[in-house]
């Protein structure tokens, strides 16, 4: 053999280091896609964490001019929102729906947020789930009302 065919035989890489190339790339995406999904399920509770604390401001401010809290709430819903009686000002054009998805694993049930309020509309509360603490804010079911952004809901404000 000549020197020439001992160096063409010699380049390349054997089966074993494409093997371990392959595993760590293999490891190395399935970290970075882990991390990704533990990074949305937070930007989703701290956006429920937002809108409820939207929702309340609204509230207090129709409550301000009102006396009192609206009947009704529905989520999502552009066309009711929240406005005056005589509909002349508008508090929140869209109430907004739970992100999707709304179960975060399993922790959470896989619903809306829930309206709740007593007659004659003098308080309310809002029924939310997050899956991952969020500030000073647990995990787990919470009910938000005029007095509180997180306290322990009644049977009838749990979202279930």
């Amino acid at each position: 053999m000549t020197m020439k065919t001992k160096q063409l035989n010699s380049k390349g890489f054997t089966l074993i280091e494409l093997l371990v190339v392959v595993a760590v790339i293999g490891l190395l995406s399935t970290m970075s896609i882990i991390a990704l999904n533990n990074a949305r399920m937070r930007a989703r509770d701290s956006r429920r964490l937002s809108d409820i604390r939207q929702i309340q401001t609204a509230l207090e401010l129709y409550a301000s001019d009102a006396s009192s809290y609206p009947a009704t709430v529905t989520f999502g819903d552009s066309a009711t929102g929240i406005k005056s009686t005589d509909g002349s000002v508008t508090y929140m054009a869209v109430i907004p729906n739970n992100p999707s998805p709304r179960a975060e694993g399993g922790t959470c049930p896989n619903v809306n947020y829930k309206w709740t309020y007593t007659t004659p509309n003098t308080t309310y509360s809002i029924g939310y789930c997050l899956g991952t603490a969020v500030g000073d804010v647990a995990a787990g079911s919470h009910c938000a009302t005029p007095a509180s952004i997180s306290q322990a809901c009644s049977s009838g404000a749990t979202p279930q």
